[in-house]
């Protein structure tokens, strides 16, 4: 796999369905990477106008959300921690505001954990000759069941959002810009 200067892996021009799929979550991931590396603490708690959003914050947002939809919906499994220790009700948005307290290094480290299972999840799924047809093991609220094709799509989307949200903040920390 070609990588770019910034260590982001290019996506196959030439790939079928699910290389194209993966290809383009790895490039998110990977801008995702790219935005947040290098960081103190400091920087990872910086906001931009009235907005609390912070690269902290994001870290630990994306490591969720990873979770939620590949290790809890699409395989069924139960959340690992800390996801599983929180008190969503208490605080719904428990991973933005607790961020503030995490080391740098944790952060990556959970979301970096988060990504590793997702990556070990699909493989398999896509290894056992499931495709991207696959529904989700444990359906949502409304009890729909979103298949591994959707829920690509839908980290793809989540992952590029954030990575423009990510972008702002982190030209505003150190002038870094880029995609």
């Amino acid at each position: 796999m070609a990588r770019d200067e910034h260590g982001r892996t290019e996506p196959a021009l030439d790939g079928d369905e699910a290389t194209t799929l993966l290809g383009f979550l790895e490039l998110q991931r990977g801008t995702f990477a790219w935005k947040t590396g290098g960081l103190d603490a400091a920087a990872l708690r910086v906001t931009l106008g009235p907005s609390s959003l912070t690269l902290g914050g994001l870290l630990k947002h994306l490591a969720v959300v990873e979770d939620i939809w590949i290790t809890q919906r699409f395989r069924g499994a139960p959340m690992p921690s800390p996801w599983n220790a929180v008190d969503w009700s208490q605080d719904p948005d428990w991973e933005w505001t607790s961020a503030a307290t995490d080391t740098p290094d944790d952060l990556r480290r959970l979301w970096q954990a988060a990504v590793g299972r997702s990556r070990v999840a699909v493989d398999e799924a896509l290894a056992s000759g499931g495709g991207l047809g696959q529904l989700v093991r444990l359906p949502r609220p409304d009890g729909s069941s979103p298949s591994l094709r959707w829920i690509l799509c839908h980290l793809i989307e989540e992952y590029a959002r954030h990575n423009g949200h990510a972008d702002l903040i982190r030209e505003s920390i150190d002038g870094v810009v880029g995609e």
